[in-house]
């Protein structure tokens, strides 16, 4: 019946914006909404501060330790709920040194207290852990543990859990709606390796056990799904790049056979991929806790200050281009797309990932901003309309709310498109970059929904563009200009658009460019050409009528 109510609401809502044909009937759990969904047993609190002290058994693949919760009570309340993915075991839950009663349901648990936690209260309370967290068969996409070692056997392990769930592998507030303000974390690792986390490394420590502990603090809001452990015999070099609130601190964290072929290959991305991003976004958002770039045994993922690498110094993505166009051949997709996202996704993160788009469109975008700023604005565009070719068009952009469940993979590849496209209608690159600035200004180290950032860009253009976000975000439908030349007469008009749609499109005919504004009944234009070619900034399809 749950899941019954849940599709009904979904289709109505779809209905009432006019998208019902691409709503997809998805059914969801308990467990679904138990993950996806703010009850009033996780608004009731929210997150100050965490201290995650784990150590990691390499040979047994466990794990085990503590995360301390400090909290603001928002409402009056006697039971919360946090995550833990049900197969790691709980020890106990520890409130004012004594137990606490806990109940757990699928990954979700729910801790009773004594007595009424008071509104404007701050209170803390420690949960105790062990297990083995669930293995990546195919990291970072399916989320989990990576077990491996580096190529003289020794033990070289990291973690992924973007979608999957921070959950998986640690207790904590498991809805990426609440940041927590600050965090240290502690990762005990066995002798001779090195953990690297995220924020500033405080101390480091020998433990009776001959384990070694590591303490990273985090000095500003991060996103579970981002805190990360990465744990080898590691090499370190460091940097430092001028940039525009100063001397941002740049560490480097790779394999020891790779030392040199990373000191030549990281040089060449890196700083011209700061200086870039800042001109276009504004300032790298954690200053005071660095930059790091370290290699893992995955492809690559965006922890906050921690970006994890796995590229193997190779250019392009795995070496070859995703546009095909020859322009990403030039530059380490990884090092470019995985430190886009501390802009967007790190700083600007939404607060349901159904609106992820937030972080993939413009992290895509910002790729062919990179291609833009090595090669120019043409080439940039090229980059862009050349990922078209990996659009699938199978589900809306958006995806259903409250159920942990992410929308289409074509936020990647539409959602860049749909931002290039936006920048052409505004046609003014000096309003389209206070924009870019703006958002990272305004929504920075806060969590915000996708019509928080619709409606700003909207604001700050002046433009109407509620109707190209709704027709690229929501439905599967690319809009089709249909026209048809009869001597020295243009006729036109959009196909394929919801209503209300009036995008104008830029199209050449002869040597002339013309500015046309369609609409859902026919326009004309007069045109001294047979022909016309639509302007590679908009994506759109087009149909030529013959008749």
């Amino acid at each position: 019946m749950k899941k019954q109510l849940l599709l009904i609401t979904l289709l109505i809502l779809a209905k009432t914006y006019g998208f019902a044909q691409d709503i997809q009937q998805q059914a969801f759990s308990r467990a679904d909404s138990l993950r996806g969904n703010l009850t009033a047993l996780r608004n009731c609190y929210d997150i100050n501060y965490y201290h995650l002290d784990v150590k990691v058994d390499n040979d047994q693949k466990y794990i085990s330790g503590s995360n301390l919760f400090k909290f603001t009570a928002t409402e009056d309340f006697s039971r919360l709920q946090f995550d833990l993915f049900e197969n790691l075991e709980i020890d106990k839950v520890e409130f004012q040194g004594k137990p606490l009663n806990f109940k757990r349901e699928f990954n979700a648990v729910f801790v009773d207290f004594p007595q009424v936690i008071k509104k404007g209260s701050s209170e803390q309370f420690t949960v105790y852990y062990k297990g083995n967290p669930v293995i990546a068969k195919n990291a970072p996409w399916d989320g989990g543990f990576v077990f491996s070692k580096d190529k003289s056997g020794k033990p070289w392990v990291a973690v992924a859990c973007q979608g999957f769930g921070a959950s998986s592998w640690w207790p904590t507030k498991d809805h990426q709606s609440d940041e927590v303000d600050s965090m240290l974390i502690s990762v005990a690792v066995p002798p001779g390796l090195t953990d690297v986390s995220n924020g500033r490394l405080r101390s480091s420590k020998k433990m009776a056990d001959g384990f070694t502990q590591f303490n990273w603090f985090v000095s500003y809001p991060i996103n579970n799904y981002t805190v990360s452990v990465n744990i080898a015999d590691y090499a370190h070099f460091s940097d430092t790049f001028a940039g525009e609130n100063g001397n941002l601190d740049l560490d480097f964290y790779v394999l020891q056979e790779n030392l040199e072929k990373a000191k030549i290959h990281f040089n060449a991305d890196v700083k011209p991929m700061l200086t870039c991003f800042e001109n276009w976004f504004g300032p790298y958002p954690f200053y005071r806790d660095g930059y790091k770039l370290i290699e893992t045994p995955y492809l690559g993922m965006e922890h906050q200050s921690a970006v994890a690498y796995g590229n193997n110094y190779l250019k392009g993505y795995r070496g070859r281009d995703l546009s095909g166009t020859g322009l990403g051949m030039t530059w380490d997709f990884i090092i470019v797309h995985e430190s886009g996202h501390e802009w967007f996704g790190n700083n600007i993160t939404s607060k349901d990932i159904a609106d992820m788009w937030m972080h993939e469109a413009f992290t895509m975008y910002s790729e062919g901003l990179f291609v833009e700023c090595k090669n120019g604005k043409e080439a940039g565009t090229k980059y862009i309309e050349g990922v078209r070719q990996s659009i699938r068009n199978d589900k809306p952009i958006i995806g259903p709310y409250h159920v942990n469940t992410e929308g289409s993979g074509d936020m990647y590849y539409k959602g860049a498109n749909m931002l290039q496209t936006i920048r052409s209608v505004i046609n003014d690159d000096v309003k389209w970059k206070q924009i870019l600035r703006g958002l990272n200004s305004e929504f920075g180290l806060k969590t915000s929904e996708s019509k928080d950032i619709e409606n700003y860009i909207i604001e700050k253009s002046g433009i109407k563009l509620q109707p190209i976000f709704d027709q690229y975000l929501r439905t599967t439908k690319i809009p089709v200009l249909n026209y048809k030349i009869s001597g020295k007469k243009l006729s036109y008009k959009w196909d394929n658009v919801i209503d209300g749609f009036d995008m104008p499109v830029l199209i050449k005919a002869g040597n002339k460019d013309i500015l046309l504004h369609p609409g859902q009944q026919i326009k004309t234009e007069r045109i001294n050409s047979n022909s016309i070619s639509i302007s590679n900034g908009f994506y759109v399809n087009s149909k030529k009528e013959t008749r």
